[in-house]
């Protein structure tokens, strides 16, 4: 009853609580009220459902319920969000940005912008977050175009250059060039501008020309107003002018080339060395005097003291030279009338005097009197009077020159008895002023005797007893007998404290006969006791089971025969389920044995194996009744499988791998699947030669492209056209050699192949006996059902017809050969190839690194042997090795060393030397470095004083007697104890001037004149001077001689000629029947005599510059030709020269047209013409 009470209360209380909501669901501008609501008010727990407008979207329904009067939000964080609409799309060349919002969602407006260059393809350049999605497509962007371009009238396109009529995208370049003969009028190059119109003007070319210029100071010759381009425009200087730099100009694209100018003569400042001058002036022009005066001690040079200012410099040249000679001192002899000449003493240069020489003395010529003449230098000859030597007998001697005089400075050679020697051990004798030096005399010397020898096993050869100093005794040995040196025969020399050494014959053994064995080193002769190691041919053994063995020679001879057996494999225990092929106990070496399983087995592991001298290899295979499959293939360090991938391979099947450029593959280059497991993978060595340039392939070429070329790259090759390739298109680069190249043979002279003989059924014969090249015959044996094919290839057939069909042996897979690296196969391989061995860390392949499957065995294998490792390096005499390592140490194999030489010495090798198997290169030597005395040139002596002895890299120089000029360098250097260098004197001086007809010399004249002296001409009367009135000693030669000439007839310069000129610089006036040569620039051909003569006032007629021809690639691409056998982009022809066309590819010669072959004319070509093939 209280229950019920309670009860009752409390639905009066919650009556009395509940409050009616009186107005309809509030709603957002994104919402949208569901359901229909027509009432004013609404209970208590009424619940309102909206949804979001089109464009929003919520997570779940929004709802509102009424509480209390009023409506709340069941979940206040739900709200209506604007949908997104995601990334509006990237357009090409373009970008957008976004207009109302930061973020891609409802009512967000995407606007396109294009870069710049480019512009939107149609009108509507933006895209609207809608309800469904972006609005329109995504605007395109498309690059601005400018108009096309045609090359301007006598011009080219030489870059950007398109087809004909199509348009330039916004940026392309275009660069113009003109025509030879013509140059750019404007800018050269223009670009299309981003609103789509070219950024200039289009150039114009126009004809290179030149106005006659002025010549300030000057004339010109040539009489016309324009030039054209490389024509010449001659011209002179006035008087009292010259050229600047010549004497003619060239019309260039930029004008006159050089500018022509005329500049005032001037002589230089004179520098007059011990003497003065006046006037001084700052310039002296043309037919400017001088006056100078010389002080003490030294005298003008030539006769008078003033010189002239002309076009050639100063005439005479001003010079002050030495004070005339003293009264001379000669030794051993006097002057004649010497009391009488006294007083006139000093005496001017160019005096001479006769003079006498005491006895035993003469004068140079070998007179008892000569002249002594007084010089620039001083008296001549500078040592008048010089000893005479006369050679006597002489004792315990030689003596070839009994009776005979020489003379101061002279020196002999002399020859003494065997045990007699000059003095000091000299061999030569010199004549002095006091005579001999030393005094030719010979005497005893120390000898050795032939009784002092004691020799073992051997016997002197010669019969002579007593041997003098230095000479040798030469012994023999008697047989089984040998030197220290290994020689048959020695020598001993006599020395001062007696015999060099005693001579010594040892016990030898000569090099055994082997038997199906070698030795292991290169020594031909053994000593006693010593040991020969020999090792046994593949296949063989010594009697005790070794490859290697060895024997010493012994008292007897050798201690045993080096012999070796034939070695055979033994058949190991096999799988029961296993059957061998053939079945036996003993293989020989190079014997295969083939294995099959029995029925229901499957074979794991290789079908044969094959006999070495290390045994049966590789691994004999077992049989199973279930093999596993494999995975992918394991990947290959710097290579990669040739085909595609799988992730599953059956049992046997194979995968081929090849190594990246410049690694050389090592091992087999398949691997298969064994029974879920991989055979060993090869390995990619990195390969360090390199090929150099590509090979010339005649009438070929290949693509373009640059050395260094690594292994395995490749280079292809085309034949020019009319060529037929033969071989492979490409070589390659295979240890640092390209391989062979093919051949490019006349498509005209290639050879047809012959029908093969009647034991051929050949399919598709025709009448024809013959095949062309390049045909294919398709063909039976007779008897046989099998079709086969061959290819005609110059004349032979590819491959060979033949029905003798030999049976192809395969090898077995490759030998595990000891030592080398694992390269496990199951793999048969067939005939000619080859596989890359490999050997372990530490050990060095020897006898070839392939080894190659021929007949179904595999040959030339090779082995493994283990690295020796070197003891100490060997020491070498004044020098050291550069190692940091102890003296117990050994050294790797492959270890290099290097040596220095102590100071003084030098290295007269390489200074490595190299650990090979166990021993060392030999080592070089260090050899001293000073030189002793000084070499001797002819009219040269050194400078400074003389030393005994000089450093290496020391230098000595030299200098020349007067009238003597160095040609060429004047030092000598001690490099490594030797002269390096050789200074050479050369005669400057000049005698007698040239003779001029109808002129007479007016200066001093002298019977030597020194380079830089002149001698002045004048002519007689009536004859006028034509050229330079001086000729000058230059160098030993004098220059050109003026001409003396009737002034009738007499010529102004010779005219000029277009694209030529004369080849000497042209005169003002020339003398009658004086002549000019000519010549023509580069490429142009002369026309005419290249000589012209002046005759009667009148220059011959002067020769032509005929044009040359050239030849473009515009040219040839408008006659649809090419050159036939030049690859050239720009060919120049002289005149006269025949060119030789041919029809591009796909053309033929119009029937109109030229010759294929056409010849040069004056720069003028018949072109032939090529039309299209249809």
């Amino acid at each position: 009853m209280k229950l019920l009470a309670k009860i009752i209360c409390l639905m009066l209380w919650a009556i009395c609580v509940a409050e009616d909501c009186k107005e309809l669901p509030p709603r957002k501008n994104t919402e949208i009220l569901t359901g229909s609501w027509p009432d004013h008010t609404y209970p208590e727990g009424t619940e309102a459902i909206y949804k979001c407008r089109p464009g929003y979207r919520s997570l779940g329904n929004i709802v509102m319920v009424c509480r209390k009067g009023e409506w709340v939000a069941l979940n206040p964080l739900k709200k209506c969000q604007k949908r997104p609409c995601g990334h509006p799309g990237d357009t090409p060349f373009g970008y957008f940005s976004l207009i109302g919002g930061n973020v891609f969602e409802y009512g967000v407006k995407a606007v396109y912008t294009c870069n710049e260059g480019y512009q939107l393809l149609g009108e509507i350049n933006y895209r609207e977050c809608d309800t469904d999605g972006w609005t329109n497509d995504i605007p395109i962007c498309e690059v601005v175009k400018c108009l096309p371009v045609k090359p301007p009238e006598n011009g080219k396109i030489i870059s950007g250059a398109m087809e004909p009529d199509r348009e330039y995208y916004f940026g392309q370049v275009v660069r113009f060039a003109c025509n030879s003969g013509y140059k750019i009028e404007g800018d050269n190059e223009m670009h299309c501008s981003e609103d789509g119109v070219w950024s200039k003007e289009k150039p114009k070319c126009v004809e290179i020309s030149c106005k006659s210029p002025d010549v300030i100071h000057g004339s010109p010759i040539s009489q016309k107003i324009i030039y054209k381009e490389n024509e010449r425009f001659q011209y002179k200087c006035n008087m009292g002018y010259e050229y600047s730099e010549r004497g003619d100009s060239v019309c260039t694209e930029s004008g006159w080339h050089p500018l022509p100018s005329c500049e005032e003569k001037t002589c230089n400042v004179p520098y007059i060395p011990n003497g003065v001058y006046s006037p001084l002036r700052i310039k002296h022009r043309t037919g400017d005097e001088i006056r100078y005066q010389c002080i003490n001690g030294f005298y003008p040079a030539t006769r008078g003291n003033i010189a002239k200012c002309t076009s050639t410099g100063w005439i005479p040249a001003p010079r002050c030279s030495l004070r005339p000679c003293d009264y001379p001192d000669i030794k051993h002899g006097g002057l004649y009338y010497e009391s009488m000449r006294r007083p006139y003493f000093p005496v001017p240069v160019g005096k001479h005097f006769s003079y006498y020489c005491d006895e035993p003395f003469e004068t140079p010529s070998g007179s008892y009197w000569d002249y002594i003449h007084c010089t620039q230098d001083g008296w001549s000859p500078a040592v008048p009077c010089l000893r005479k030597c006369y050679f006597h007998y002489l004792a315990n001697g030689y003596n070839e020159n009994n009776g005979r005089k020489f003379v101061q400075g002279n020196t002999v050679e002399v020859s003494c008895h065997p045990g007699y020697s000059l003095p000091k051990e000299q061999t030569t004798v010199t004549c002095t002023e006091n005579g001999w030096s030393p005094t030719p005399r010979c005497i005893r010397v120390k000898t050795c005797s032939k009784s002092s020898i004691d020799i073992k096993n051997g016997f002197i050869s010669e019969s002579q007893y007593t041997y003098a100093l230095n000479k040798q005794a030469k012994y023999q040995c008697k047989l089984g007998y040998i030197t220290a040196d290994g020689e048959t025969s020695g020598s001993i020399t006599c020395r001062k404290n007696g015999w060099s050494a005693q001579p010594t014959c040892i016990k030898s053994c000569d090099m055994p006969v082997f038997k199906n064995a070698r030795a292991k080193n290169n020594i031909t002769w053994f000593k006693l006791n010593d040991t020969l190691d020999y090792e046994c041919h593949d296949g063989y053994e010594s009697n005790t089971g070794s490859t290697t063995s060895s024997i010493v020679c012994g008292d007897n001879g050798w201690s045993d025969l080096p012999v070796c057996y034939e070695r055979e494999c033994e058949l190991p225990k096999i799988d029961v389920h296993l059957l061998p092929d053939p079945k036996k106990d003993q293989y020989k070496v190079g014997e295969v044995l083939k294995f099959s399983c029995k029925l229901g087995f499957t074979r794991v592991g290789p079908n044969s194996v094959q006999c070495y001298h290390f045994g049966l290899s590789p691994d004999l295979p077992t049989c199973k009744e279930q093999v596993q499959s494999c995975g992918p293939p394991p990947e290959l360090l710097n290579g990669n499988v040739k085909e595609k991938t799988k992730e599953e391979y059956r049992h046997s099947e194979v995968v081929e791998y090849y190594c990246n450029p410049k690694f050389l593959l090592k091992g087999p280059n398949k691997i298969q699947c064994v029974d879920g497991a991989w055979t060993t993978l090869p390995v990619c060595i990195e390969e360090e030669s390199t090929c150099g340039e590509i090979p010339e392939l005649e009438h070929g070429y290949s693509e373009l492209s640059s050395p260094p070329y690594y292994y395995g790259d490749s280079v292809e090759f085309n034949c020019s056209e009319s060529f037929t390739m033969i071989g492979h298109r490409s070589i390659t680069c295979i240890h640092g050699v390209w391989t062979q190249l093919p051949q490019c043979v006349a498509t005209d002279q290639l050879k047809k192949c012959k029908s093969p003989n009647s034991i051929v059924i050949v399919e598709n014969l025709t009448s024809k006996k013959e095949f062309d090249h390049n045909s294919t015959m398709r063909y039976r044996c007779r008897g046989k059902g099998e079709r086969l094919h061959a290819v005609c290839i110059n004349g032979r057939w590819d491959p060979e017809v033949t029905c003798s069909m030999a049976q192809i042996q395969l090898c077995p897979p490759p030998p595990q050969i000891p030592n080398s690296r694992n390269m496990t196969t199951t793999l048969n391989y067939q005939d000619g190839e080859k596989v890359s061995l490999l050997c372990q860390e530490n050990y060095l392949i020897k006898e070839g690194e392939e080894i190659t499957c021929k007949d179904g065995r595999w040959q030339s294998i090779p082995h493994c042997v283990e690295k020796i490792p070197c003891s100490q390096p060997p020491q070498i005499e004044h020098g050291t090795i550069n190692s940091s390592r102890s003296s117990q140490e050994s050294y790797a194999h492959g270890t290099k060393l290097s040596y220095t030489c102590e100071y003084g010495f030098w290295l007269s090798e390489e200074n490595e030397i190299t650990c090979y198997m166990g021993k060392w290169s030999s080592p070089p030597q260090c050899e001293e470095t000073d030189c002793l005395s000084l070499p001797s040139f002819e009219n040269a002596k050194p400078m400074g004083e003389k030393k005994d002895s000089y450093k290496s890299g020391e230098q000595v120089t030299y200098t020349c007697a007067t009238n003597y000029k160095m040609d060429g360098p004047s030092t000598v250097t001690c490099i490594n104890s030797r002269w390096t260098g050789r200074p050479t004197c050369r005669d400057t001086s000049c005698v007698d001037p040239p003779s001029v007809k109808n002129a007479h010399i007016v200066s001093r004249q002298m019977s030597k004149y020194a380079s830089g002296e002149r001698v002045r001409y004048e002519c007689r009367s009536p004859y006028e001077m034509f050229g330079d009135e001086e000729v000058m000693c230059v160098n030993g030669n004098w220059t050109e001689p003026p001409q003396c000439k009737d002034s009738t007839g007499k010529c102004g310069p010779p005219p000029p000629i277009d694209n030529g000129d004369t080849t000497s610089f042209p005169l003002s006036v020339y003398a009658p029947d004086s002549s000019v040569e000519y010549k023509c620039q580069d490429l142009y051909q002369l026309e005419g005599n290249k000589r012209i003569t002046c005759r009667n006032g009148q220059w011959s007629d002067p020769p032509k510059c005929l044009h040359a021809c050239v030849i473009s690639p515009e040219i040839m691409e408008k006659y649809n030709i090419t050159f036939k056998w030049a690859a050239k982009q720009k060919l120049y022809s002289r005149t006269g020269e025949p060119v030789e066309f041919v029809c591009r590819s796909g053309y033929h010669l119009s029937p109109n047209s030229h010759a294929l072959r056409t010849t040069c004319q004056d720069g003028k070509l018949e072109y032939p013409t090529c039309v299209k093939r249809y």
